[in-house]
């Protein structure tokens, strides 16, 4: 089955709100074997609507339309579709009772317009709002037309408590669509495509796409089968494309780098502090965004000034003086000192040139980092490119990446 969303909405095209619903109903339908080959967002207008409900009926077996269910005058999804079929609208009386007791526990007087949101296209099965007042549906046509509502607090738990058991009991193919998600940091985005050229350009089954975003890069893997053949697929490519890129991998599906370095301190039972002079305390924040941090991270010093990493940090004034605070050497004393000043298992400290400016006769973008673990104690020179903002962040991110290599 192949399928189509339509988000109703002129709020998304101005750039009001955001269009996470059409990412929401993607993955939803994937896990059930449908394809989603479009997205379109159309605004309240009635002529420009039906024109998207035309083409999509021509390419999707099922359409699935978002918003436009409430009870204003610009709220015409059901309205232009029932034109579109030839259908009539008529009322869902569950829908209205749902709606009339919504009021009189409120002791709020019901207007003739909220009678509108319990409208439905003759014919369809109608799906119960649990969270809000327009319910949904589906129609009986070919293609089939799914109307949600728009708000994601309704549309979301419709779909998974309404929506998913109605298709799945539908029947279908059989077939599922499994995906995995790949996670890579230290290469960038054209490389590790390059690097697998040949399997992308002939890629069936699976396939591989490929995704850059906020520094790091992703490949998705997708299978399409059964659900033991999906994942001995999988594992088939997974394991292929590891075996030459293993260095920069670092973690499966949504989970960002920040939050993967902190969970694998929690399991490995290993506390940290840090030392942050470009980063200004960012590693810490990202650290104590995470429940439990107090478990693992014992805190951490901003040490922008020279002075505070000689006073506070007692890095030593020759190592200032011979190779400046922008050094190896000064990352090392940093990493090994604040581990021994709060007391923690591993010290992490960042030092370097974030810009605009040069200092200490570095460029913008020149940055130490250092690790000192039980094991040892290790710096890593960085070369970044980018703005202040850019550079800041990408340098806390390759703290992440470092310790979850030493953790590993």
């Amino acid at each position: 089955m192949n399928a189509e969303v339509i988000a109703v909405g002129s709020e998304l095209l101005l750039g009001q709100i955001t269009n996470s619903n059409a990412r929401f109903l993607s993955e939803k339908m994937t896990g059930l074997g449908i394809n989603v080959y479009y997205h379109t967002t159309v605004g309240d207008n009635r002529e420009r609507l039906t024109e998207a409900i035309r083409v999509a009926s021509g390419r999707a077996d099922l359409v699935i339309m978002t918003g436009g269910l409430g009870p204003t005058k610009d709220d015409l999804t059901k309205e232009t579709l029932a034109e579109y079929l030839d259908k009539e609208l008529v009322i869902d009386g569950q829908t209205l009772d749902v709606i009339t007791r919504f009021f009189e526990k409120r002791r709020q007087p019901m207007t003739a317009n909220n009678k509108k949101q319990a409208q439905v296209i003759k014919g369809s099965h109608v799906f119960k709002n649990n969270h809000g007042l327009a319910c949904g549906m589906v129609t009986d046509t070919t293609p089939s037309f799914l109307l949600l509502p728009g708000p994601p607090k309704e549309m979301y738990p419709m779909v998974e408590e309404e929506v998913i058991p109605y298709l799945a009991g539908k029947g279908g193919s059989g077939v599922e669509i499994t995906s995995r998600v790949l996670r890579f940091f230290g290469i960038g985005e054209s490389a590790l495509a390059d690097m697998f050229d040949d399997l992308i350009e002939n890629q069936e089954n699976p396939t591989i796409a490929p995704l850059a975003s906020g520094g790091e890069v992703t490949l998705r893997l997708t299978a399409k089968g059964a659900s033991l053949s999906n994942k001995k697929a999988l594992d088939e490519l997974e394991s292929t494309i590891l075996s030459s890129v293993n260095d920069f991998f670092y973690g499966y599906g949504n989970d960002p780098l920040s939050k993967v370095a902190a969970e694998k301190l929690k399991s490995s039972n290993m506390t940290i502090a840090s030392a942050e002079s470009l980063t200004g305390g960012l590693f810490g924040e990202w650290m104590t965004e995470h429940s439990g941090a107090s478990s693992f991270y014992n805190g951490g010093v901003i040490c922008y000034d020279a002075k505070v990493k000689q006073n506070v940090l007692n890095v030593k004034e020759e190592t200032v003086r011979n190779y400046g605070t922008v050094s190896a050497e000064c990352a090392e004393e940093l990493a090994v000192n604040v581990k021994a000043v709060l007391g923690s298992d591993i010290g992490i400290s960042f030092t370097g040139v974030a810009g605009p400016h040069s200092l200490e006769n570095k460029e913008p973008g020149i940055v130490f980092l250092g690790i000192s673990t039980p094991s040892g104690t290790k710096s890593y020179p960085l070369n970044l490119a980018g703005s202040r903002a850019q550079i800041r962040e990408r340098a806390a991110m390759y703290g992440c990446f470092y310790l979850l290599r030493e953790l590993n």
